[in-house]
């Protein structure tokens, strides 16, 4: 190995091909998918944590920084362990009346669990812990600006993959995701994913980040005169930047193919959300940064959406008709289902195995998860799991929120606008859908709340003992 390279430096190329295979193989959603990505995950952390006792290197400042979200997110695992862990039946007529009437129903006198589906729950557990790897692997590891940058591409680079395959065999009429035919792709652009809404909900983490990365190549100065701005612009059509907006559009391009609703509005109301967040709170926002955000709206809307279908994207909100979906009677249910398990749940990832006994005759079809991520972690885990959960978005976005007020450095304010837009967009699609049952989408997001730290966290430095920096 070359000696000017950090010790960590395998691990961390390994740690960029993981981000970048996870949406390949339908999203990861398949458990020899999951396997996969679970063992990646452990593996890496083993290999890091071996470098670590050998003193080849160190924890990072975002890492120490993010420790409070790193202890709940050890709180979480222990949570859903008690979830799967036997328990005296007295304890679980008390924590869950519910659970407990169900065991008993069995004729089960012994020891009984928390959980409904045990099966389910434990490998539950067990992508929990996989995704809150990613994110310490993510702040141990991403600890030069260079490092940064490189994994901001590898997102884009992956989003871009996605957009152009995508829209590809949707514009072709093969209809191919990965390796198989999906009918679906006949129509509205899939990438290597199953389902649209899910290609959607990647590819506004994908633009979120390529945003970010495009205000941080902004130039901060603000008194341009005119021949300077010319200059300025002349050299832009010349550079990088150029490619990268190119890049943006073509995934936007992807996105309205999709003709997802709540896709194509979460991108949208989250830039808004973000650019206008930005823009109130960065002391060093320039005229080059409102010019781009207007521009990524305007240029996205009524030129890219022209040739490429939003206005079929606008038809289907328009012809939504309650009558037409049956979401809002499954959200009734499972609103249902979590008052009997209201605070500790049926299980992670019980929701399949428990909703049979509350859907009525009106809900057609096979349900293996809710369309409202908010409900089913309600449903699964109860009160303390949603705490939890949103104790951890909550300082996550808090972390990036601070980082673009307080920070200077271009590429900081840059990412933590990323993880604001990303996380925005993420808590509105989640009203609708359920992204975050999908293995590739969860760890990107796990990523993008590892951003919001690193922004917050990250101090330039010397060469030390990781090496170059």
């Amino acid at each position: 190995m070359n000696p000017d390279k950090p010790k960590d430096h395998l691990i961390y190329i390994g740690f960029l091909v993981l981000i970048a295979w996870l949406p390949l193989p339908l999203g990861s959603n398949r458990p020899w998918a999951e396997a996969i990505m679970e063992i990646w995950a452990f593996s890496l952390m083993f290999l890091w944590l071996i470098a670590f006792m050998r003193y080849q290197v160190q924890t990072s400042e975002p890492y120490q920084k993010a420790a409070p979200v790193i202890g709940l997110f050890l709180l979480w695992l222990g949570w859903i362990l008690l979830q799967i862990i036997p328990l005296p039946p007295v304890w679980v007529a008390s924590l869950s009346p519910t659970a407990f009437d169900l065991h008993s129903l069995m004729n089960s006198t012994d020891l009984m669990t928390l959980s409904l589906d045990l099966y389910a729950t434990v490998a539950g557990w067990f992508k929990s812990l996989a995704y809150i790897l990613i994110f310490i692997l993510s702040l141990l590891l991403i600890h030069s600006r260079r490092r940064l940058r490189q994994l901001a591409y590898v997102v884009i680079y992956s989003g871009l993959f996605q957009a152009v395959y995508g829209s590809l065999m949707t514009l072709s009429g093969l209809g191919y995701g990965f390796f198989i035919q999906n009918p679906a792709a006949l129509n509205v652009a899939t990438g290597t994913f199953i389902n649209r809404n899910h290609f959607a909900g990647y590819l506004v983490m994908a633009l979120s980040v390529g945003i970010g990365m495009m205000i941080a190549s902004l130039n901060t100065e603000s008194d341009y005169t005119a021949k300077q701005r010319l200059r300025y612009y002349l050299k832009l059509i010349l550079s990088t930047k150029l490619r990268l907006r190119l890049y943006l559009a073509m995934m936007v391009i992807a996105l309205v193919l999709t003709h997802s609703r709540m896709g194509n509005t979460s991108f949208f109301v989250s830039l808004m959300i973000a650019g206008g967040l930005g823009l109130i709170l960065s002391k060093h926002a320039t005229r080059g940064t409102i010019v781009l955000l207007i521009s990524l709206i305007a240029i996205d809307v009524f030129i890219v959406g022209t040739w490429f279908g939003l206005e079929k994207v606008v038809e289907r909100i328009e012809e939504t008709r309650l009558v037409k979906e049956t979401r809002d009677e499954v959200d009734i249910y499972v609103y249902q289902q979590w008052k009997d398990y209201k605070w500790t749940g049926s299980g992670l990832g019980s929701f399949y195995s428990v909703f049979p006994k509350y859907r009525k005759e009106d809900v057609d079809g096979f349900y293996d998860h809710t369309h409202n991520d908010y409900l089913e972690f309600a449903s699964d885990t109860g009160v303390i799991g949603v705490v939890l959960l949103g104790s951890i978005v909550a300082m996550s976005i808090y972390a990036a929120l601070v980082a673009q007020y307080r920070r200077r450095d271009p590429l900081m304010r840059g990412i933590s606008f990323a993880a604001i837009m990303s996380i925005c967009a993420m808590l509105i699609h989640s009203t609708v859908d359920f992204n975050l049952q999908i293995p590739a989408n969860a760890a990107t997001f796990m990523l993008i709340l590892s951003m919001a730290w690193i922004s917050y966290g990250f101090r330039n430095k010397v060469k030390n003992k990781q090496g170059k920096q």
